[in-house]
């Protein structure tokens, strides 16, 4: 039968080319493939340790936001009782000058009922000081001339009326 040149089968040269794939496949397998190989496991291994640095940070970020939070609830309830210190103060001191002013109030009235009581006693010591000069010169009428009975009670009415009237 006659072979047609062009599709032929030889067995050496496919068993050549098998060879040189196994040759090709072993260089690049020692040369290629490890490499990249061993180039993906440090990436990967980087992303690993970004993504476990990333947790850790976030970690870090979610405990110094709980402390900043406890930090402002602190400085809220410091500035709350402050306030509430603040506003005791003033009403202490409102009770106090309440007080004072009470306190002064009372001293001005009973100074001014002791004002009035001088008062009182100098126009109580004028009068009786009237009435002894008024009684004095009656007595001095009296003694100058003689007076009877009826003229007696006159000057004694007069007397008394002119102090009704003096008051």
């Amino acid at each position: 039968m006659p072979t047609l040149d062009v599709i032929s089968i030889n067995l050496w040269d496919i068993l050549i080319s098998f060879m040189n794939l196994a040759i090709l496949y072993l260089i690049l397998r020692k040369f290629l493939y490890k490499p990249v190989r061993n180039l993906m496991a440090q990436r990967r291994a980087e992303v690993e340790s970004q993504y476990a640095e990333a947790e850790i940070a976030n970690n870090n970020a979610h405990i110094i936001q709980q402390q900043w939070q406890k930090r402002l609830d602190k400085a809220e309830a410091d500035s709350d009782m402050l306030v509430k210190m603040s506003v005791a103060n003033a009403d202490k001191r409102n009770e106090m000058m309440l007080a004072e002013t009470r306190d002064k109030a009372d001293k001005m009235i009973r100074r001014a009922q002791e004002e009035i009581e001088r008062e009182q006693k100098k126009a109580e010591a004028s009068m009786k000081k009237e009435i002894v000069d008024v009684s004095t010169s009656l007595t001095e009428k009296l003694i100058e001339r003689e007076i009877s009975p009826e003229d007696h009670r006159d000057l004694i009415d007069s007397f008394i009326n002119d102090l009704g009237d003096e008051e």
